[in-house]
């Protein structure tokens, strides 16, 4: 087919996406009142001039360039470049291909490494030059991401030597998926200056939901429920859950979204019904009506109201996850310990054009206490997190990095048990690594379980999660969760705290 005959097919796509768009507008405009009509005009006006100019353009290019261009090449720029301009990471252009792995998601399997992404969010404190890179959200657990090592805030810097600063999340992504076998090379840097290259072999990646498991204690077994992912498998694998934990007649629970990256509105929504008997989970707003919603929560409690609940944050928290946080925070049903979450409080939806498609930021989210927790997050109320390296130690780990030994171990040792592992630590930080004695034990316990399923739970070293474990036996956990600020009040605090700095 002659590039001719693409145009007007392309053409129509476009152009009628966009008059689409423009009658709606103008529909709306016969419930304006008269005061506001000169101003509604003004800018239908400036729009129909605006269309005008880029379709002349759009025109005047087939038809004068030097060498012949399909209009598909043109339609695609423009579209990428208007979504561009919104300078928002959430709404973008989708290609072909990008709406294909759309699809692959959707359905909960596709070709890749495991890693959820974003754009890096721009630095207020640096210029627009500043390059911002893809950040990792969280990795997909047992996948070969999570057993590379790639960690939450880890920034992308290169994909197989391509650097990513130019990408959007789903050019990153699209990269980073792929045939399964075949490997690709990610350089990351991690914290201020600790950057390497990590290679990984593509696989089938199949997204869990939830894990959970029992965690005995001196007042009885805590329910641990960590919700990987808000999918519409979440639902009712969590009820399933919670019908195990009944029969083991638990006394408390965890619920732990850490590195969770989002997921379904309707899902979160639901999940966290389980635990409410009243009150608002969430609200939504937006430029038109019919994106303002209110959700309530329904009387019916999966789980009773006098079990204590502990939810553990992290900076992998992300969107539907801080729904969950903000719904049960709010509404004094649980106690947050962990660290500050991500800080996505937008709401997008797909729109599929002719097999390519766009997708676009339609409304802010709001907590119970109406606060948009966009580029803020949500602080804990205990915040509990691993210790940073300083610059010196930053150093010494990079180094270690670089001479492979652990992996090295790793693979002669296989088998190896705490003991074994605690010596072979305490002979790197005699032989030139001197880091804390707690993170080189992790660092090669981690090493060795990359090629294992993921434990469930870890009490030698996560931190937060014993913290947690701590709090639920406290005699007055009761009023220190009725004491608690609410999310509002929390980041409010947070801003202040900010500006006097």
């Amino acid at each position: 087919m002659n590039d001719n005959a693409k145009k007007p097919a392309s053409r129509r796509i476009a152009w009628g996406a966009v008059a689409a768009a423009m009658v709606f507008v103008s529909a709306l405009s016969f419930a304006v009142p008269s005061a506001f009509a000169q101003t509604s005009e003004q800018k239908n006006s400036e729009t129909k001039r605006y269309f005008q100019v880029f379709e002349n353009v759009y025109q005047f290019i087939l038809k004068n360039y030097v060498d012949e261009v399909e209009a598909k090449k043109l339609y695609e720029g423009a579209m990428k470049g208007m979504f561009e301009a919104l300078g928002d990471p959430y709404s973008v252009f989708l290609d072909d291909a990008m709406m294909s792995d759309m699809t692959d998601v959707t359905e909960g399997k596709f070709g890749g490494i495991g890693l959820y992404i974003s754009k890096q969010a721009p630095d207020p404190r640096l210029s627009d030059e500043t390059p911002r890179y893809i950040e990792v959200v969280s990795p997909i657990e047992d996948t070969p991401g999570w057993r590379a090592g790639f960690k939450p805030g880890d920034l992308i810097i290169e994909i197989n030597g391509e650097g990513t600063a130019p990408f959007s999340t789903d050019e990153a992504q699209s990269r980073l998926r792929g045939e399964p076998g075949k490997e690709v090379t990610v350089k990351i840097r991690r914290g201020a200056g600790l950057e390497f290259d990590i290679t990984v072999t593509r696989a089938i990646i199949e997204i869990p939901t939830i894990k959970k498991a029992l965690i005995p204690g001196k007042n009885g077994s805590t329910a641990y429920l960590r919700i990987v992912d808000f999918t519409p498998q979440t639902l009712p694998r969590v009820q399933d859950a919670m019908k195990d934990f009944d029969k083991e007649g638990y006394t408390s629970m965890i619920i732990d979204v850490r590195s969770n990256p989002g997921g379904l509105l309707q899902s979160v929504i639901q999940i966290a019904d389980l635990f409410l008997s009243q009150g608002t989970i969430v609200s939504t707003k937006g430029r038109n009506p019919y994106e303002n919603s209110v959700s309530r929560a329904k009387a019916d409690l999966a789980v009773s109201a006098d079990k204590p609940i502990i939810l553990l944050i992290n900076r992998g928290s992300a969107s539907a996850s801080e729904i969950l946080a903000g719904a049960l925070k709010d509404n004094k049903r649980a106690f947050l310990v962990g660290e500050n979450s991500y800080g996505k409080g937008s709401v997008q939806q797909i729109f599929p054009v002719d097999g390519t498609g766009f997708k676009l930021t339609m409304a802010r989210y709001y907590t119970p206490s109406d606060e948009n927790i966009d580029k803020t997050g949500i602080p804990p109320d205990l915040e509990s997190k691993d210790p940073a390296l300083n610059p010196e130690e930053i150093a010494i780990l990079e180094k270690l990095y670089k001479s492979g030994k652990i992996p090295e171990y790793a693979e002669k040792n296989p088998d190896a048990d705490a003991v074994a592992r605690n010596a072979f630590a305490a002979k790197l930080a005699e032989g030139g690594f001197a880091l804390p004695e707690n993170i080189l034990r992790r660092l090669v316990r981690d090493e060795l379980a990359r090629t294992k399923v993921a434990q469930i739970y870890d009490l030698e070293f996560d931190i937060a999660l014993v913290a947690a474990l701590k709090t639920l036996e406290r005699p007055d956990f009761a009023s220190l969760v009725a004491e608690t600020k609410t999310v509002k009040e929390l980041v409010s605090a947070k801003r202040l705290a900010e500006a006097k700095k």
